[in-house]
């Protein structure tokens, strides 16, 4: 039989089976091209296209795959030959029917770990794409020990291989499987409250809500990040689907008995919390594992808040059979499996550094990290296993006990910028990639040279469920402690709540920034602590504490939450206050990190400055444009500003004209 025909026969056999499989094509950009257009040739089916260039239609960009969930397509190409968004690879695979191939297209072996990846951009911090070894060596190793998955590499002779034959599968039908028809029979007996369905890709989570919304004698709402997600929704609800945005919907006044929320997990919790509120029944469905970051960290965290909530979950796949090979060599590769979250950890705890390196050398303990993490984190996702792997400047520790690992924390370098260059991001004028803390130190805190210090930031941690409430986490804090007294502070950054905050005290933080703007993300505002380890480190946290303090009586009113410190009643003006006012009157210092001197500054004046004086009391930035006669935000930033010169001119216009030319200098870095 001809190569053709071997295809075409074996491709019917995975359609009877009901799974799909990942062929990789590895060789130069030319070849593996060619070879990808001729198995779309070969094969019928929507072979959709996923890369930076549309070599062939249907085709998207690999950041434009997210809009695509809820589809279903037979064949796929996607192109990694320059980069390898591991993300969008794995949520291609789900949208795979039975009987599909997904056609990966990667640079030769040997010259894959030491090529430049350009999805490094997104997640390395650095300003030119990165080679990616690690990610690289791992992924060779899942595919070349997968015995289902087939590698065509340029250099050797490639056959189809014959395989032992599976039972024969039989699609879905449309009617609810026994796990759907229980969950609808719960959701139908259901009170008042929140249900949440959890399950991996393709076990239908869609399609039950689709069922359930069809039987229901009352109306329900969908909403879900992206319309098009929602298709397999709509075509089992029938004529009583109506979907509206989460931020359209949110704005409205309409009323159902029930909202349908598909992929909760990747809305911005306040607004789902909001839109929760609204509706006397909610279902929720989302992935328990998988490349949007969902992870069991979304019951954990977000879900825990509701009253009255139920869990129920969906384990056998119905748009595939069970054991697909595709949907194992992804979850394989891309550490989706985090069951261990059910095991119970015991034994007396020991504490290690653990290097990327040892991707190379003993790869358990990492894997074992990141699922920790992911677990724990709904927001984690395949570009943070990327950013672990090959990023530079990353560090781990590990708590071990004898049955598994039970706590991870993972650090990022920060800091060491020149003196010129954590000026000039003070000033505004500069916004060089990374360095999340040590930046915003500079760009909002009152230390122009807060950038040059060294240090890292705590960027995840996490403890195995069974091991938390043991002081496993302040463990690891104190061990990092010890591993890393070559920097100036550790630092975090974290959404603020009243128990977070008291973990980071306990761990010996001091609090040096709190955010004016909830995050769409947390619903918290953002605080930063140090953990000062230098004697510049501890003149930097007491510096930026000292301040806190200063600012938080002019804070307050711009906060619905308590601060937890004690606010100073120093309302002078004093050379912080000046080089502060003189970065937001010059410069490009936000509004609201110059609350506190802003407002001290008007207490030293008697001049009317209107916009100043209204903005800093509240007043609206429409009311206050309308009053002035500004067209826009922007405009009335313009005019802060002015105004903040014209009073810093006032009181004392050589100190003024003094720092008008140094912030002047800046620009020019």
């Amino acid at each position: 039989m001809s190569f053709r025909g071997s295809l075409a026969a074996l491709t019917a056999s995975m359609q009877r089976e009901g799974i799909r499989r990942l062929l990789v094509l590895s060789g130069d950009a030319p070849w593996s091209q060619q070879q990808a257009l001729a198995l779309r040739d070969a094969l019928p089916g929507d072979w959709l296209w996923v890369g930076p260039e549309p070599i062939s239609e249907p085709s998207c960009q690999p950041s434009a795959l997210v809009t695509l969930l809820g589809r279903e397509f037979r064949h796929a190409v996607f192109d990694a030959r320059r980069g390898f968004d591991a993300a969008a690879f794995a949520a291609l695979a789900g949208t795979l029917q039975a009987g599909s191939w997904l056609v990966l297209l990667v640079p030769p072996f040997t010259e894959w770990p030491n090529t430049p990846d350009n999805d490094s951009l997104r997640w390395s911090e650095t300003a030119q794409a990165i080679a990616t070894p690690h990610f690289v060596a791992h992924f060779c190793r899942v595919i070349l020990q997968d015995s289902q998955t087939l590698v065509w590499r340029q250099e050797s002779p490639f056959t189809l291989p014959e395989f032992p034959p599976r039972p024969t599968w039989t699609s879905a039908n449309g009617e609810p499987d026994s796990e759907q028809q229980e969950i609808l029979q719960t959701l139908a007996d259901c009170s008042p409250g929140v249900m949440v369905v959890t399950a991996e890709r393709g076990r239908g989570k869609s399609a039950l809500a689709g069922m359930h919304i069809r039987s229901l004698a009352g109306s329900a709402m969908v909403t879900a990040p992206a319309r098009a997600a929602t298709d397999v929704m709509a075509r089992f609800a029938g004529d009583a689907f109506q979907f509206m945005a989460p931020d359209a919907l949110l704005a409205s006044e309409v009323k159902a008995d029930w909202l349908i929320v598909d992929e909760a997990a990747a809305i911005p919790a306040p607004l789902l919390q909001a839109l929760v509120a609204r509706f006397p029944r909610t279902l929720l469905t989302t992935t328990v594992q998988g490349y949007e970051g969902t992870g069991r960290g979304f019951l954990l965290k977000f879900c825990a808040g509701f009253p009255k909530l139920r869990y129920l979950t969906l384990s056998e796949p119905v748009r595939w059979a069970s054991g697909c090979p595709l949907e194992a060599v992804v979850s394989q590769a891309l550490l989706f499996d985090d069951e261990s979250f059910s095991e119970t950890l015991r034994g007396p705890l020991k504490f290690c550094a653990v290097e990327p390196e040892a991707w190379f050398s003993a790869p358990e303990l990492p894997q074992a990290m990141y699922q920790l993490l992911s677990g724990a984190h709904y927001r984690t996702s395949p570009l943070d296993l990327r950013r672990m792997m090959d990023a530079p400047g990353q560090h781990f520790m590990a708590a071990q006990c004898d049955t598994g690992l039970a706590g991870a924390l993972w650090l990022v370098d920060e800091g060491n910028l020149s003196e010129a260059l954590s000026r000039a991001v003070w000033a505004g004028f500069r916004r060089p990639r990374g360095n999340l803390v040590a930046q915003s130190l500079a760009a909002h805190g009152g230390s122009p040279l807060a950038a040059t210090l060294s240090a890292r930031r705590v960027t995840r941690i996490a403890v195995h469920p069974s091991r938390q409430r043991e002081g496993t986490g302040q463990a690891l804090i104190a061990q990092a402690l010890v591993a890393h007294q070559d920097v100036d502070y550790l630092s975090v950054s974290f959404g603020y709540t009243p128990a977070l905050w008291r973990f980071w005290q306990r761990c010996g933080f001091t609090l040096a920034r709190i955010g004016t703007h909830r995050e769409a993300s947390s619903g918290c505002y953002t605080a930063m602590a140090l953990l000062p380890l230098s004697t510049a480190g501890k003149a930097l946290a007491r510096h930026e504490h000292q301040r806190l303090r200063r600012d938080a009586l002019w804070l307050a009113p711009w906060l619905d939450e308590k601060l937890p410190l004690e606010a100073s009643d120093d309302a002078m003006l004093n050379d912080d206050d000046w080089q502060e006012l003189a970065s937001f009157a010059f410069a490009h210092r936000p509004l609201m990190t110059a609350i506190g001197c802003l407002n001290r500054l008007l207490l030293a004046v008697d001049l009317a400055l209107p916009a100043l004086r209204g903005r800093l009391q509240q007043r609206s930035e429409t009311a206050l444009c309308a009053e002035l006669g500004l067209h826009g935000r922007k405009a009335l930033l313009v005019r802060l500003r002015e105004e903040a010169r014209q009073a810093l001119m006032a009181l004392d216009a050589a100190r003024t004209d003094s720092w008008r030319h140094q912030i002047n200098q800046l620009q020019f870095f």
